[in-house]
């Protein structure tokens, strides 16, 4: 158990049978009446955001969690198999448990979090940012760079990517993986 005032940003709560994770807090000290703390708590599963007020000293469930890194090996139907790379245990996780999950290649590693006591995977999250080389786009002209107008890109994970009209095929791109952007050209 935790004190409401001891809630920070990744703060994992255990409420009303569901896992939050705090993604913001602000504590407040009105002229009048008591101290309290202003959440916006994210559930862990349907990705819902609420916000939510708690009063100081008020008691909390907290979760353990735990991140490791983990090895993607391959997709079997909507699983996907990756393997720790601590113990070399290899765990299926739900597509709609990967954040970034159309950027994945085998052999990348993704951050798994998981619950520490009931030893349950919450959600695994790909890296921020992604190099990707250029399998299909449109062929680019010189002279394109004015514009900021965008062309569709596939990359070898499959994912299309919206870049600028001086991208050809075979280049090394780098992407974000939580709103697939690209982010720039990488140098070879």
């Amino acid at each position: 158990m935790i004190n409401a005032q001891d809630i920070k940003i990744g703060t994992a709560i255990r409420m009303d049978g569901k896992l939050y994770f705090c993604i913001d807090f602000l504590h407040v000290k009105p002229g009048k009446g008591n101290t309290f703390m202003r959440t916006k708590l994210k559930d862990v599963v349907n990705g819902f955001v609420l916000e939510r007020r708690f009063n100081i000293g008020e008691k909390l469930e907290d979760v353990r969690v735990e991140r490791r890194p983990y090895q993607y090996l391959y997709h079997d139907g909507e699983n996907y198999l990756f393997m720790n790379q601590e113990t070399f245990d290899q765990v299926p996780i739900a597509h709609d448990l990967i954040n970034g999950v159309d950027f994945l290649l085998e052999g990348m590693t993704v951050e798994v979090v998981s619950d520490a006591t009931a030893e349950t995977i919450l959600y695994a999250v790909v890296p921020v940012k992604v190099q990707m080389k250029v399998t299909y786009t449109e062929p680019g002209l010189k002279g394109d760079t004015a514009t900021n107008t965008l062309k569709p890109a596939t990359v070898e994970s499959g994912a299309t990517v919206r870049v600028p009209l001086f991208i050809n095929e075979g280049e090394l791109i780098e992407i974000d993986t939580r709103d697939g952007s690209y982010v720039g050209r990488v140098k070879a």
